[in-house]
């Protein structure tokens, strides 16, 4: 057997707990780090379908990269259903480990498997941040198309690459030939003013605010807003290097990616 210490520590090396935003609460979230562990769920959120995902499947861990407890609980009111999937995940003695905005500011993270999505070439960071440790690392990644498309072009191309059927952007002139583009997985628009500063043609990132949606306008900067549940790449690629590592450390687990989305919006 393994223990879920184990693997939280080569998770730990991939994307140290000091890359995190101050006040991101990655880590663990509930359960015990000392038990062990023979099936592993890895998920982009923890919701109640995951967790009965994971009950039905008897997984003892889960590792995800939205933390579960952004909010904390004010009392343990089980006809909420937050409080009942946390009750359900203590009953079935399940451990769940977040790692987020970590994942995002590593050196292999988040942001470069986005970037790879859509086939950039000359892939680097953008939008510096300081760690926990004083070291500015970017959370973004910057790069070119294979060749200069329309805006309108590239809209069709995030809709395709990411399986989407619906997306916002934003730009005054659909027509415009671009390409240099950065990435930020995610809620990423406070970011624009650096993708400007870097003279990049395009933003491609989350949950753009009406104002600043004006603001990117403003500046002549054109934005794609393909959504957050992008992020699901996150299931896949753990997946991938946590097979890789339990080969490497002999654990006997089997690592399980989640089949459901839990992306809440749809398109008409």
């Amino acid at each position: 057997m393994t223990q879920i210490k184990e693997i939280v520590a080569q998770i730990e090396k991939f994307a140290p707990k000091e890359l995190a935003e101050e006040g991101d609460p990655v880590g663990l979230q509930l359960g015990n780090l000392e038990n062990e562990t023979k099936r592993v769920l890895v998920t982009l959120d923890v919701r109640p379908e995951i967790v009965a995902e994971a009950i039905a499947q008897n997984i003892d861990f889960i590792f995800s990269h939205h933390p579960v407890m952004f909010r904390p609980a004010k009392n343990l009111d089980l006809s909420n259903p937050q409080n009942q999937m946390y009750a359900d995940l203590l009953k079935h003695d399940i451990t769940v480990y977040s790692a987020h905005t970590n994942v995002d500011k590593a050196p292999i993270s988040m942001n470069n498997w986005l970037a790879n999505i859509m086939a950039l070439t000359d892939i680097a960071p953008f939008a510096l941040l300081p760690t926990q440790d004083g070291e500015l690392v970017g959370i973004g990644r910057k790069g070119k198309l294979t060749k200069p498309v329309t805006v309108l072009e590239l809209v069709k191309q995030v809709k395709e690459k990411f399986n989407l059927t619906g997306l916002r952007f934003v730009t005054k002139d659909p027509n415009q030939l671009v390409s240099t583009v950065g990435i930020i997985g995610g809620d990423g628009g406070k970011f624009y003013p650096e993708a400007v500063n870097e003279q990049l043609d395009v933003l491609i990132t989350g949950d753009v605010y009406y104002h600043t949606a004006h603001d990117m306008l403003a500046e002549n900067l054109t934005v794609i807003d393909p959504g957050h549940h992008i992020e699901a790449i996150f299931k896949e690629e753990m997946a991938q290097n946590l097979t890789k590592w339990s080969k490497e450390n002999n654990w006997d687990v089997e690592i399980i990616q989640s089949k459901i989305s839990t992306d809440p919006y749809r398109f008409a």
